[in-house]
């Protein structure tokens, strides 16, 4: 009898891609994650005005749902800055409980984005603000380090420094291990075995020693407080689901896969739900830890989950050891992310000579925004309205009229008729011109305006090509628009003699 391969049921090969093709990696590297979330999740809970266990609470909670209802295997989320920059006017004006109200809010939008498909809106942000963001973010990763070792003294500057050389140099020997995670190792005991006094873990804040309990937040069930909370949340949840989105897309650029943004704007509103429910904050994907997950080997959903439970028994079983945990190491650690995720290329004098202007004007301003305000969702906003304005420039110049002299090019057109062919795009910002590209005053009875190279977009379109015939027929000229297209046809039947053109 011969025995033949007979191969896994699809589920379970998908299961084994998202889950369970890089055991070992991903648990290493989500062990290093964890310890990389600890001092962030205490920093953003200060910048907030909470208590450092909201965003631990935050940062476990939202790490672990999001493993199993994220639609990106391998990214990190958890509590981060820019939606903790959003908290503090809150925090400050009515309290905590207000902001779990606000968490639980905005998750509930992130659902419903997920659920009405706003992710595919990511298509509309053009790869120069991609740029910027990913730069801008960098040098915010970098920036943020500075106030963990500068003015820290020689000890502290040698142990960063050995640090970045171990994760720059161990894997030219061995990539056994992720180099970040011994890195951490080694100047951890080095300070502990030299008793070397510099700044630690534990320096930034209290960890907890209890899990958390569900609770509803204790704000009244009344208008008022959704007229306080809801604006938060709206924030709250635009952000989020823009910083996890290019993120996401950054991880498929590197990992050439491709994540689900529906999926994932879901998951992030389940995450921020059972959160908020948890007494947390709310959170989002965070790209500098998405990094350092890639940088040390992490490639599916267990990575997440390691990093979610390893923070979670880190902070309640090793607690004494991880308060001990030289802030040197993880500085070094984040220092590598930052410089490993800045796209030096998008500076080369070779690459900013070949790059419209005009791109690389947008990536400025994006950067510029971010580092400036610390609020990545600005940037992007400022980087994708700029990029906006020089499409319509753009747009705006390619509109040509053409005189065709020779009437017996259009088919229908008599001796004596005049015929202008017109191509190009046809909306708001190209139109302007338009109406002064026709001569107006020649002695012709009959004019053809030749749409057929031609597109209307809007009601701005129509309304100009109204104003052309009606100057012609002001001066005893009869004009005839003809060529348009189905959909230009419809717009221009539908609105055609209803408009005030305005000029």
């Amino acid at each position: 009898m011969s025995l033949s391969y007979v191969p896994a049921p699809a589920p379970a090969r998908s299961i084994r891609a998202e889950w369970f093709s890089n055991p070992r990696a991903d648990i290493l590297a989500g062990i290093v994650v964890a310890l990389a979330l600890i001092p962030e999740a205490i920093s953003f809970s200060i910048i907030a005005g909470v208590d450092p266990k909201v965003g631990l609470y935050a940062s476990f909670s939202i790490a672990i749902i999001i493993a199993f209802a994220g639609g990106r295997r391998a990214m990190i989320s958890a509590a981060t800055g820019a939606m903790a920059l959003v908290m503090v006017p809150l925090v400050r004006d009515h309290g905590v409980q207000y902001l779990f109200a606000a968490t639980i809010l905005a998750g509930l939008i992130q659902l419903a984005f997920g659920l009405l498909g706003v992710a595919k809106l990511m298509r509309f942000i053009p790869r120069s603000v991609m740029t910027g963001f990913v730069n801008a973010l960098a040098i915010l990763i970098f920036t943020a380090q500075l106030d963990h070792f500068v003015g820290g003294g020689m000890i502290v500057y040698a142990m960063v420094a050995v640090g970045i050389a171990i994760i720059y140099l161990l894997p030219k020997v061995t990539t056994v291990v992720p180099s970040p995670l011994v890195a951490i190792v080694v100047v951890g005991g080095a300070a502990a075995i030299f008793k070397l006094v510099v700044p630690t873990v534990g320096d930034m804040g209290e960890l907890p020693s209890a899990l958390p309990s569900l609770a509803l937040p204790d704000v009244p069930f009344a208008w008022q407080t959704l007229t306080i909370i809801g604006p938060v949340a709206l924030t709250l949840a635009i952000i989020g689901l823009l910083e996890s989105l290019m993120t996401a897309q950054l991880m498929d650029d590197i990992t050439d896969e491709n994540s689900d943004g529906d999926r994932e704007s879901r998951g992030q509103g389940i995450a921020n739900v059972a959160t908020g429910f948890l007494g947390g904050m709310a959170g989002c994907a965070m790209i500098g830890q998405s990094m350092i997950n890639l940088r040390s080997g992490g490639r599916t959903r267990l990575s997440t989950l390691t990093a979610g439970i390893g923070l979670l028994i880190l902070i309640l079983v090793a607690g004494s050891v991880v308060s001990a945990i030289p802030m040197a190491a993880l500085v070094a650690v984040m220092i590598v992310v930052a410089i490993s995720t800045f796209q030096w290329n998008s500076i080369k004098l070779s690459t900013l000579k070949r790059s419209p202007r005009s791109e690389t004007a947008v990536m400025v301003v994006t950067v510029a925004v971010v580092v400036v305000t610390h609020n990545l969702a600005l940037g992007v906003l400022a980087g994708v309205i700029l990029s906006a304005i020089f499409f319509a420039r753009r747009v705006a110049h390619v509109v040509e009229v053409t005189d065709i002299v020779d009437t017996d090019e259009v088919a229908g057109s008599d001796a004596g008729t005049r015929v202008y062919s017109v191509t190009g795009e046809l909306f708001f910002a190209s139109t302007n011109e338009l109406v002064h590209s026709f001569n107006y005053y020649e002695e012709t009875p009959y004019v053809i305006i030749d749409l057929s190279q031609a597109h209307i977009w809007d009601s701005s379109a129509v309304a100009v090509l109204d104003t052309v015939v009606a100057k012609f027929a002001r001066h005893g000229t009869h004009a005839e628009i003809i060529g348009l297209n189905e959909a230009s046809s419809a717009i221009h039947e539908r609105l055609s003699g209803h408009l005030e053109s305005g000029h």
